[in-house]
């Protein structure tokens, strides 16, 4: 089998840009979000946060908050037919 180079962030250069407009510095509030069991959000990637960062092929899909995990959120989502779960960063979370 081909051994994968790179880090989790590879040939991610167009799907974790930024619009011009959105670049600068971040709003607090974006940090600390709180959210409930059982809310549905929506995951969007903050490309200058790194930390709490989830695989990119999961970037756009919503999902449940299932628990809290220290400060980042246990989100069930759903993989086709398989039900998985991603412990995300509130910076990269987004309320529906």
């Amino acid at each position: 089998m081909v051994k994968r180079i790179g880090s989790l962030r590879h040939k991610t250069r167009h799907k974790f840009k930024k619009n011009i407009r959105q670049k600068g510095k971040l709003s607090l509030s974006r940090y600390f979000q709180v959210f409930n069991e059982g809310d549905k959000v929506c995951l969007i990637v903050e490309p200058s946060v790194q930390n709490g960062i989830y695989c990119p092929r999961f970037v756009g899909k919503s999902g449940l908050v299932m628990k809290k995990n220290g400060t980042c959120y246990e989100v069930a989502i759903k993989d086709h037919n398989k039900a998985k779960t991603l412990i995300v960063h509130p910076v990269h979370l987004k309320r529906l």
